[in-house]
C-alpha cells in the first residue's frame, strides 16, 4: 500500500504561526492544478493507494471544478483501493452549503478543519480568517452534506491563556461531536511573523511557569477526551473508539489512515511544490518554488530538489521519532539485532524512571513519558 499527499500551497492570507510553504498568489491556482496532474502522471506506479490527503496551505481555496480535475486524474492513473481514505483540509470560512455539497460529490470522505481555538481574540492573534462561530457552522453544513468523519485541530499555550480558557475550548470542541481531534501546543518557529514579534519583544517567550501550565493543559486534554470516549492513539491525536456501522460488519476506526501510515513507515508519494515523498529507501523533497514547479512540470523535468537515502542508523533514528509517538510504540522485532540491542540498552534509564514500558516486543511511552517524549526519543537515537 501507499498514500498520496497533494500539497496545495494557496492561502487568502498567511497565519502568523505557520512555517509551511504557502503563497497568496491565488491567480496561479489553475496553472498549479494542471502542474499537479502532470507530476501525478509521471509518478504513477503499481502500488495500491490506501489514502489520499490534500494539505496545505488551504486546499479549500481550490474550486470544486479544480478538485474534480485532480481526483479524476488520480483515479484514472493510480490504483486507488475501494474505501480509501480521502481527506481534504478546509478553512471553516470556506465551507458554504454549496461547497460542502460539492465536496460530497467527490471521493472526499474525511474533512480536517483548523479550528485552533474558539476564542475570537486568540484567532485574531493567529491571523486566522475565520471566527469561532464559523467553525460550528462549517461542521453543521458538512453534516448536512453527509460527512461522517470530521477532524478539527486545536491549539493551546497562547500568551496569557489560562487553564480555564483551555477548558472552554475543549468544551466547545466536544460539543461538536467530531470523530477526530488533533491538538498542538503553539510553537514559535523561525521565519514566521510570531518569531519576529518574539525577537522584537512583542510576544512572550516560554519560561518554566508557562511550561508547567502547558503540561497541565495537555494533561487536562487527555483526561477530558478519554472520559468523552476518544482513544489517544498518537501524541497529538485522538479519535473516537472504533464502533460498528449500521448495516456493515466489523468496526469503523476513526484514526487518520494517512497520517498513521507515516508513523508505520509506509511509503507515500508527495505531489506539489515542497511536497515530500518516501519509497521505503529514499526520502525526497520537491522544489519549494511555485513558478519553478509549474515550469519544470510543463517541460517534463524532475521537480525533486533533494534526495536522501534512508538506511542503517538513519532509518533507525527515523523509526524512533515516529513509532514512539503512537499508542502501540516501537516494534523492537522489526529492528535488526544490533539496533535492537542498542535501543534496549539506551532504554534502561527510561524504563527505570517509568518513562517507558516494555510490553512484548514493543517499547511504549508511559503517560509520564509523554510529557518528556522529545527527551526520551533523543536518548534512544544513535545520531
Amino acid at each position: 500500500m501507499t498514500g498520496i499527499y497533494l500539497h496545495i500551497p494557496f492561502c487568502k492570507s498567511r497565519c502568523s504561526y505557520c512555517a509551511f510553504y504557502s503563497t497568496t498568489h491565488l491567480e496561479l491556482r489553475q496553472q498549479y492544478v494542471d502542474a499537479l496532474c502532470r507530476e501525478a502522471g509521471l509518478r504513477a506506479g503499481d502500488l495500491p493507494v490506501q489514502s489520499i490527503y490534500l494539505g496545505g496551505g488551504t486546499p479549500s481555496q481550490l474550486s470544486a471544478a479544480q478538485l474534480e480535475q485532480l481526483f479524476s486524474y488520480i483515479y484514472n492513473r493510480y490504483k486507488v483501493v475501494e474505501g480509501a481514505e480521502v481527506t481534504i483540509e478546509c478553512n471553516p470560512d470556506d465551507v458554504t452549503a454549496d461547497y460542502a455539497q460539492a465536496l460530497a460529490q467527490l471521493p472526499v470522505n474525511r474533512i480536517s478543519m483548523g479550528a485552533q481555538t474558539f476564542d475570537d481574540q486568540r484567532l485574531r492573534y493567529l491571523h486566522r480568517r475565520h471566527t469561532s462561530q464559523q467553525v460550528t457552522q462549517a461542521v453543521t453544513l458538512l453534516r448536512q452534506a453527509g460527512f461522517r468523519n470530521i477532524s478539527i485541530d486545536l491549539m493551546y499555550g497562547f500568551p496569557h491563556e489560562t487553564l480555564a480558557d483551555w477548558q472552554q475550548d475543549i468544551n466547545a470542541a466536544l460539543a461538536l461531536n467530531v470523530e477526530h481531534l488533533s491538538a498542538y501546543c503553539l510553537m514559535i518557529e523561525e521565519g514566521t511573523p510570531l518569531y519576529e514579534q518574539m525577537r522584537n519583544g512583542k510576544s512572550e517567550m516560554s519560561n518554566d511557569e508557562t511550561d508547567e501550565l502547558e503540561r497541565q493543559m495537555y494533561e487536562l486534554l487527555m483526561d477530558r477526551l478519554a472520559s468523552a470516549g476518544y482513544e489517544h492513539y498518537e501524541i497529538s491525536n485522538w479519535s473516537l473508539a472504533p464502533r460498528p456501522l449500521q448495516g456493515e460488519s466489523g468496526l469503523k476506526s476513526y484514526r487518520a489512515v494517512h497520517n498513521s501510515n507515516y508513523w508505520r513507515d509506509v511509503p507515500y508519494i508527495g505531489l506539489g511544490a515542497a511536497a515530500h515523498s518516501y519509497d521505503g529507501h529514499y526520502r525526497s523533497c520537491n522544489v519549494s518554488d511555485l513558478t519553478a514547479y509549474i515550469r519544470r512540470t510543463a517541460q517534463g523535468l524532475s521537480v525533486v530538489e533533494d534526495r536522501e537515502p534512508i538506511e542503517g542508523w538513519t532509518r533507525y533514528d527515523d523509526r524512533i521519532t515516529v513509532a514512539l509517538r503512537t499508542r502501540e510504540g516501537l516494534d523492537l522485532s522489526a529492528l535488526p539485532s544490533p539496533q535492537r540491542r542498542y535501543c534496549l540498552h539506551e532504554a534502561q534509564p527510561f524504563l527505570s524512571d517509568g518513562l517507558l514500558r516494555h510490553e512484548g516486543h514493543h517499547l511504549i511511552l508511559t503517560r509520564k513519558g509523554l510529557f518528556v517524549s522529545d527527551m526520551v526519543m533523543a536518548g534512544l537515537m544513535k545520531g
